[in-house]
């Protein structure tokens, strides 16, 4: 399969443009240590509260006239059915989400906001149920992960880290990502691979979720059963294994994957909200647990940037884990 080039990035940064935030790199003094500094990425200040509107909306804007007649269908715990329920509305597109009955309430119901109608399956049909209705009503599938447009929309968020880092005269050694289904760190890595070659891209995944990093061990794309990546907080990162064209792209430009573990994830939430003032969704916070956790992963550099990948939590949970 074909990577990604930089043309692709570069079309879908002048695509998405207007509707996807130009989210900057904030500068984190309470994290500074003598070794490093950190800056985040905060992808939860995009109009659907995740990075996923870069990807999804990208793909949307590129489908033909006789494809957007036929409406969408796409499969997703939350953040890339917000996604493409929002990019839909924006085009005028008729979205079907399929969504596990597990997904977090808060984001069913962002999802029923944007317009779409949203389809309840158990966990193990979320990615079956998008195929059938496809072939029955016609419409066009819009993956999560796997898929050009999707990892080139979601790459942008590597462009735009590049671009401040060099405006900033940042000593950039070190980009953290989160991992799923391996979009975003797809797109994230080739865009920096390819604009910022000596930066090392990390990938962060939760212990209990740990396909990718043991894919990346082993140099073969693990599978996961659902029942072991379900038992996460992370909710966005339970993915079960990384997309076929992710790993293509993972083998070609990330250099580590690592693991946190659930009380890492859970006090990260909780010290974004206080010392960072952001709020931060569990899936979105174990890049920035890495860095708090697990320095010795790191290279030495004085400058890492984590990106925070999603804001989209329930308050109830938020309250629980600033109260811990």
């Amino acid at each position: 399969m074909a990577l990604i080039s930089l043309d692709d990035l570069r079309a879908a940064q002048k695509r998405i443009a207007g509707v996807a935030v130009r989210t900057p790199l904030l500068p984190c003094p309470w994290a500074e240590t003598e070794h490093r500094t950190l800056h985040l990425k905060p992808e939860m200040l995009q109009p659907t509260g995740a990075f996923k509107i870069r990807g999804a909306y990208n793909r949307l804007a590129a489908l033909t006239p006789e494809e957007r007649a036929r409406g969408v269908v796409a499969q997703s715990s939350g953040n890339h059915a917000q996604a493409v329920a929002y990019a839909a509305r924006a085009l005028g597109i008729k979205a079907v989400i399929v969504m596990p009955d597990t997904s977090p309430a808060v984001k069913v119901e962002n999802t029923r906001s944007f317009g779409a109608e949203v389809i309840l399956v158990r966990m193990h049909e979320r990615d079956d149920v998008p195929g059938e209705l496809a072939a029955e009503h016609g419409y066009v599938w819009v993956p999560p992960y796997d898929d050009p447009w999707i990892i080139a929309g979601q790459g942008t968020v590597g462009l735009e880290i590049a671009e401040d880092a060099t405006a900033l005269d940042l000593d950039l050694r070190t980009v953290l990502v989160p991992v799923s289904g391996g979009g975003l760190i797809s797109g994230t890595a080739a865009a920096l691979k390819l604009t910022m070659p000596g930066v090392r891209v990390v990938g962060v995944e939760p212990e209990l979720a740990g396909d990718a990093a043991e894919s990346f061990r082993t140099g073969e794309r693990a599978v996961w059963p659902f029942e072991l990546t379900h038992r996460t907080i992370a909710d966005g990162l339970r993915t079960n294994t990384l997309g076929l064209l992710p790993w293509e792209h993972v083998q070609a430009y990330v250099d580590d994957i690592i693991t946190v573990t659930e009380a890492e994830i859970r006090s990260t939430v909780a010290v974004l909200a206080r010392r960072g003032r952001l709020v931060a969704e569990p899936s979105g916070a174990v890049a920035t647990a890495a860095y708090l956790h697990h320095a010795d992963r790191l290279p030495q550099g004085r400058s890492v940037a984590a990106v925070v990948s999603g804001g989209n939590l329930d308050p109830a949970l938020l309250s629980e884990l600033l109260s811990q």
